[in-house]
């Protein structure tokens, strides 16, 4: 399959290593949430052997995601931008949605919802509601916001267990060891209003002119971890607005969705 045809094997630019990553990737099909190596050589033609070099090398990458205790693998949000359907990324999509339309329906008319998951130093949009305004906040699926500079990010930060966190600290170092305090700084006040609000709050750190905020759960299906946050214009939507009438149904919606 991935061997290439002979018009392929003359071709000195075709990059063989690169065709059979993607024929991994492609091996997902609908129904599909999780796949062995095993799998993956019957569905490629591969050697096992190469197979697993292939994954161990894309969840390096961060297009597949290895579940330790089964030893299978399933899709990162980071193949949403190279514009694959992120097909594991589909049924918490699906089953966020009734909560995400009960967050963007309620008093304030420019609320836009969205939910994520970490991929590298961001959170991408896997779903969005859009606000019921017709000029208002855009948020576009596979939207990427900084993972420390976000109530998304940090939001997510603080669900990680200790492992997942120190990796992303760990990463963010190596691209930028200048900003580590503010790094440190930024999620220990995620922590603390985590702890005290039940969600993390962002007023124009991510774009000057919106607020937001934010909750992390994990899926009991896979034990991924996601963000669901509500945000808006700041001209319309106030920190007092978010804390007070948003804040409770937003950290509902996240229990509804751990336990979903």
């Amino acid at each position: 399959m991935v061997e290439g045809t002979s018009e392929e094997l003359k071709d000195r630019n075709f990059i063989t290593a690169l065709a059979r990553g993607l024929d991994v990737l492609r091996c997902f099909r609908e129904g599909d949430t999780a796949l062995s190596n095993t799998d993956l050589s019957k569905r490629t033609g591969l050697p096992k052997a190469t197979v697993s070099r292939l994954t161990h090398t894309l969840c390096k990458l961060d297009y597949l995601e290895v579940d330790n205790r089964t030893g299978t693998y399933r899709l990162s949000a980071g193949v949403m931008l190279l514009g694959f359907g992120v097909l594991a990324s589909l049924d918490i999509a699906e089953r966020a949605r009734r909560e995400m339309l009960k967050l963007r329906n309620g008093p304030n008319s420019y609320v836009v919802v969205a939910l994520g998951e970490r991929h590298g130093m961001n959170a991408v949009y896997l779903a969005t509601e859009t606000s019921r305004e017709q000029v208002s906040l855009v948020a576009r699926v596979g939207t990427g916001l900084p993972l420390f500079r976000s109530a998304m990010g940090r939001a997510i930060l603080t669900a990680m267990d200790e492992d997942e966190r120190a990796q992303a600290f760990e990463t963010a170092r190596t691209q930028d060891s200048d900003t580590e305090e503010f790094r440190q700084s930024s999620f220990n006040t995620a922590q603390e209003e985590m702890d005290r609000l039940g969600f993390c709050t962002g007023y124009g750190d991510w774009r000057p002119d919106v607020n937001g905020i934010s909750v992390a759960f994990r899926s009991v299906i896979d034990n991924r971890v996601f963000g669901l946050n509500v945000g808006g214009p700041s001209f319309h939507l106030t920190p007092k607005e978010l804390e007070t009438v948003y804040g409770p149904m937003l950290v509902e919606a996240g229990k509804n969705l751990s336990l979903a």
